[in-house]
């Protein structure tokens, strides 16, 4: 098996569980054949040629200028970018560019942990075989791009002082290009036994995979 190469870079704040979280999926990717390289700054952004896969997890936080500059020319060139959840939708707020990329931003959670159903609406190898599934966790209400593949939705019920989010339809996973990259955003994953959840696993996996160039 021809290896790959995979950066990893976590950080940010320390609620998305960004180590334990990442964790979980490097064996995968030491599996498939990837000698995978760890990071706790974006400082690693400074140099991916023929890296063929970048997966963050940084919440919020702030990037520098230099290295939004490698991140996006990396992925322009054909290196594929993906994550979860605030690691990847709710990342580098100041920076408009780089949500320019993921497709979406993280705007709010209404209903703070609640039961939700994610719904499979495309027929694509990231999700094959799935139709839906439920969990109990933070329901993202993101600001997406019309051009993104949605993969997978979720539907907002009434909150007291939102009303009018009734009915919503949200993406919840999806993916894009970039230039020859490939970019994958699955906005399920707080906690770490979201993460654990078969259906998420299996998508998540998938995506990193796929999103590889």
């Amino acid at each position: 098996m021809t290896t790959r190469r995979a950066v990893v870079v976590r950080g940010g704040w320390e609620g998305h569980s960004p180590v334990e979280a990442t964790d979980l999926f490097i064996p995968f990717l030491q599996e498939n054949g990837y000698e995978v390289a760890v990071f706790d700054s974006t400082e690693a952004y400074l140099d991916l040629d023929n890296v063929d896969l970048v997966l963050q997890c940084v919440t919020m936080s702030e990037i520098e200028p230099e290295h939004f500059k490698g991140l996006e020319a990396a992925i322009r060139r054909g290196t594929g970018f993906a994550g979860w959840h605030g690691g990847i939708a709710d990342s580098f707020r100041k920076n408009v560019d780089y949500s320019f990329i993921t497709g979406g931003q993280f705007i709010s959670h209404p209903h703070g942990f609640t039961d939700y159903r994610v719904d499979i609406i495309a027929d694509h190898p990231i999700v094959d075989g799935i139709k839906h599934f439920d969990v109990h966790t933070e329901q993202y209400y993101v600001h997406a791009d019309p051009t993104n593949n949605v993969l997978a939705t979720t539907t907002f019920e009434s909150h007291p002082d939102y009303p009018w989010i009734e009915g919503a339809v949200m993406p919840a996973v999806w993916t894009r290009t970039w230039g020859e990259g490939k970019v994958f955003v699955c906005t399920v994953g707080h906690k770490l036994d979201d993460l654990e959840t078969p259906e998420v696993r299996t998508i998540i996996e998938r995506g990193l995979l796929w999103a590889s160039k």
